[in-house]
């Protein structure tokens, strides 16, 4: 008998529930009540098992889409950025109530920097020209590195989490590499239309660049990875020419940098050539351009190749600074960026401010046809320069530690690795992070979750293999 009651119960509320739904659908006209059982199931996943909204903010992110108001002073992705949000608060207040997190952790170089990134954040917020506006942009950067790098690495303790993690990512980017091929061929694959077809998923075809170079890296690295049964290498082999098209296709002429750069160092690594070597190849290339940066900028000048559907063309125009207007409003930005900085050098203007300062300090003669004075234009297109401006040197230079100290960290581990599944792993993880962050030099995503959540995920990935499972023989997945 109460078993049948239950039964009773349970058909009784489900007849509740569809009655209520379509007395405010004929007579409200809507529909939102219908989203209360996956609300409801969010909802519990949160008090349950932290661990699967995790996995499902992971599958949310390339499809979400950025809703901006801003004279509410509101910008914000759905459902990504809620779901993170709520990930952060329920992750803090765990670790105020039992204080238990794994130290290998939390005392591991990568968090160190992380931590001291955040301090002078914090810092620089204090000084900041428009607190406000940097208490947010601190607040938001909370909640990406928060569930993507130190819920992550203990979510990664488990194998299959790792996979899960990033296949879930990448299935639904592969949903939005369809929708926007398809979208793309309907206006004939033209250069233009390249810039914007990918939207309302990704707002230019930069971020989208850059996230089809990190994921096409993460899906050559499973390629290879040992173990992997024939009929899902095939099913791999599909999504790597799925991306590889895709990334062809969005004209992001900084992904395809990014990825000769990555299989640069993937050269080096395999010919064991140690870090210090490439520190120093690098230190020795920057000090060149420096040094030589007027005979280097007049060899540039004379190239007039735009930007243009043709891929040829599009490679050629990589050095255009004469002519392509792309090019020449990232040195406007820049130069706007040091200017910034040369008036506050140690805290700079204070995170997430350049956008809305940086226009006076433009050039009439800088300018392209693509300069605002709005505030609505963008960042100053570099992870580096970026912070030089809004954090003062501190801050560029701590962004540059965190490259140096978490690719060191991902080669070292690279070799101490037994397990060669747990091997390939994380040199996929490090030649993806190393990617982005070359991307950086031209472009800036981590304040959004388009691409702070791989980045920052990616650090994980290194410090969970490090940490986990480096010194053992077995990695069972």
């Amino acid at each position: 008998m109460e078993k049948k009651a239950k039964i009773a119960w349970l058909y009784l509320i489900a007849a509740l529930f569809v009655a209520v739904g379509l007395f405010l659908v004929v007579k409200k006209n809507t529909y939102l009540f219908f989203a209360l059982p996956v609300v409801l199931g969010v909802l519990l996943l949160y008090i349950f098992s932290l661990d699967k909204v995790l996995l499902l903010t992971a599958f949310t992110i390339p499809l979400s889409v950025n809703l901006k108001a801003l004279d509410a002073g509101l910008a914000i992705s759905l459902p990504a950025e809620p779901l993170l949000m709520g990930i952060m608060v329920l992750f803090l207040a765990k670790m105020l109530y039992d204080g238990k997190y794994d130290r290998r952790i939390s005392r591991h170089p990568i968090s160190i920097v992380i931590y001291c990134m955040f301090a002078w954040m914090l810092v620089t917020t204090i000084t900041s020209e428009m607190p406000v506006v940097s208490l947010k942009f601190l607040v938001s950067r909370l909640w990406f590195v928060i569930p993507a790098f130190f819920l992550c690495t203990i979510l990664f303790k488990e194998p299959k989490n790792i996979h899960w993690f990033f296949w879930l990512y990448i299935a639904a980017l592969c949903i939005v590499c369809v929708y926007t091929i398809i979208h793309h061929a309907q206006y004939g694959f033209d250069g233009d239309s390249a810039h914007w077809v990918m939207t309302p998923f990704y707002n230019d075809h930069t971020a989208y660049g850059a996230a089809l170079a990190i994921y096409l890296i993460l899906a050559l690295t499973y390629v290879f990875l040992p173990g992997i049964k024939k009929d899902r290498r095939l099913l791999i082999i599909g999504v790597v020419l799925l991306l590889s098209v895709a990334l062809m296709l969005s004209n992001c002429r900084a992904a395809w940098i990014s990825m000769i750069a990555a299989l640069a160092v993937l050269i080096c690594v395999l010919l064991r050539i140690k870090f210090r070597w490439i520190a120093a190849a690098v230190v020795i290339v920057v000090g060149l351009f420096f040094a030589f940066q007027n005979q280097i900028i007049d060899a540039l000048e004379k190239n007039n190749q735009d930007a243009s559907g043709d891929l040829v063309e599009n490679i050629q125009s990589i050095t255009n600074i004469s002519t392509d207007a792309s090019n020449l409003e990232r040195i406007n930005r820049w130069q706007s960026a040091f200017r910034l900085f040369n008036e506050r050098p140690v805290f700079g203007w204070g995170p997430g401010t350049y956008q809305f300062v940086y226009a006076p300090y433009q050039m009439s003669k800088e300018k392209t046809i693509i300069s605002t004075n709005a505030g609505d234009g963008g960042n100053a297109h570099s992870e580096y320069f970026g912070p030089l401006a809004e954090q003062g040197v501190v801050g560029s230079l701590l962004v540059v530690v965190l490259v140096v100290v978490t690719v060191y960290c991902g080669i070292k581990t690279y070799s101490r690795c037994k397990n060669r599944q747990a091997k390939v792993l994380v040199l996929g993880a490090t030649l993806a992070f190393f990617g982005y962050f070359i991307h950086g030099f031209l472009n800036n995503f981590l304040d959004t979750d388009k691409l702070a959540i791989p980045v920052w995920s990616l650090a994980a990935l290194i410090v969970a293999i490090d940490v986990y499972y480096a010194d053992k023989e077995e990695f069972i997945a």
